[in-house]
């Protein structure tokens, strides 16, 4: 059984950081395509930083040079480091997994940037 495990969300100011942990189990992240989304109020869920199975990362364009996906293979976790953080930033952040043909999502985290 798949289960992803954020953590990490919270309030910061504008200009602030965070790191968002996901921690797997179920799926191995070194060996399988592992993203970030997020979904803000009233929007469609959008793909923010992965890896794909052969290890390469991608990055929106909104958030390329602020934000780095990351992954521990010992803990079988993968993060996202979020700087230089917006107000427009505001949303729940989910962890994605694909194993095979199958998809798997957190429960997501809320995360609030303040002007």
């Amino acid at each position: 059984q798949v289960q992803l495990v954020e953590s990490g969300g919270g309030l910061v100011q504008a200009g602030g950081s965070l790191r968002l942990s996901c921690v797997a189990s179920g799926i191995i992240v070194s060996s399988n395509a592992m993203d970030w989304y997020r979904q803000a109020p009233g929007k469609q869920r959008e793909l923010v930083a992965g890896f794909t199975r052969a290890g390469s990362t991608n990055y929106a364009d909104s958030v390329k040079g602020r934000f780095t996906i990351s992954r521990d293979n010992l803990r079988n976790t993968v993060y996202l480091q979020m700087n230089s953080l917006k107000p427009e930033d505001t949303a729940v952040y989910y962890c994605h997994g694909l194993l095979g043909y199958f998809n798997y999502w957190g429960q997501g985290t809320q995360v609030t940037i303040s002007s």
